[in-house]
């Protein structure tokens, strides 16, 4: 579904990105981990349109899309959940839905996929009528989630989706994102929570310093003894 082929991105003169490749196959959980500053969101951003590689090629179902903007990428069925969540604090839960949802047409769809996000997310249902930026931080996670969502991605980018939560909190969005993959978004997930990224994903890629520098089946790469020295504290 995606593939990825020796892109450079850079930061003004930064060189971010070193010549990153990556898969990702229909149906898959492919999870990229490691430490901060290695290159995980700018790879997210450079698939979704955000920073564009300067080399390099990044196709979607067979179409070159490297130099593609941000909204004909949605368009095209990719979406991204943002580091931070970025939510809009002062619009309604049931607002920021319907914001996901600006690309589409299909209002009678649209009605069906929120409903499906309210099963997938009970809470944000309850708090529906309540302002974003008053939710919790998990529940803004979970409303960050279901606004991609409300774009009928094929594809769903999801950049730390644990990051600043309680260990529970944390489960019940795992356990979620495993269950949007059952109902068949494929997923490439960017976590610095490598045992739990690992845990459900079918294959896994860990990069240092703008290079990818380990690629297996997620089982293998939890085994591995340089993943769990500098990732999984043993």
């Amino acid at each position: 579904m995606l593939a990825v082929n020796a892109i450079h991105t850079f930061y003004g003169s930064i060189h971010a990105l070193k010549g990153v490749s990556l898969q990702v196959r229909e149906g898959e959980i492919v999870s990229l981990i490691g430490a901060n500053g290695a290159g995980k969101s700018t790879t997210l951003m450079s698939i979704s349109g955000v920073h564009h590689p300067r080399k390099g090629s990044i196709r979607f179902q067979g179409e070159e899309i490297v130099h593609a903007h941000p909204d004909s990428i949605v368009r095209r069925g990719i979406s991204q959940v943002p580091e931070g969540r970025r939510i809009f604090p002062d619009l309604s839960v049931a607002e920021n839905l319907v914001m996901g949802s600006y690309v589409r047409k299909d209002r009678k769809e649209v009605q069906e996929d929120l409903q499906r996000v309210y099963d997938l997310f009970p809470v944000l249902k309850e708090r529906r009528k309540q302002e974003g930026g008053t939710l919790s931080g998990g529940e803004q996670q979970m409303l960050a989630i279901a606004r991609a969502l409300m774009a009928r991605p094929k594809l769903l980018l999801l950049d730390e989706p644990s990051l600043g939560l309680a260990p529970l909190v944390v489960e019940r969005i795992f356990s979620v994102i495993q269950e949007i993959s059952q109902q068949g978004t494929t997923i490439l997930l960017v976590e610095q929570n490598a045992y739990m990224a690992l845990s459900i994903a079918h294959r896994g890629y860990v990069i240092e310093t703008g290079k990818v520098v380990l690629e297996d089946v997620a089982k293998e790469l939890l085994r591995n003894p340089r993943v769990k020295e500098a990732y999984l504290g043993e």
